[in-house]
């Protein structure tokens, strides 16, 4: 899990919308609708990296 201090300052790597927590070990975007992973607490927002969230 990462602080909210850095969540607060994430945004996505595509679109620059600020990202939230969705999962201890994923952050999403709520525009691109896409799932970023977070590796031993690093979140890896490389754009290859994401993946698209699952429809609901």
């Amino acid at each position: 899990m990462i602080s909210q201090e850095l969540l607060e300052i994430l945004a996505c790597p595509k679109c620059h919308t600020k990202l939230e927590m969705k999962e201890p070990d994923q952050l999403r975007c709520p525009h691109c609708k896409v799932l970023y992973p977070i590796v031993d607490g690093i979140p890896v927002l490389l754009i290859e990296e994401g993946k698209p969230e699952p429809a609901t």
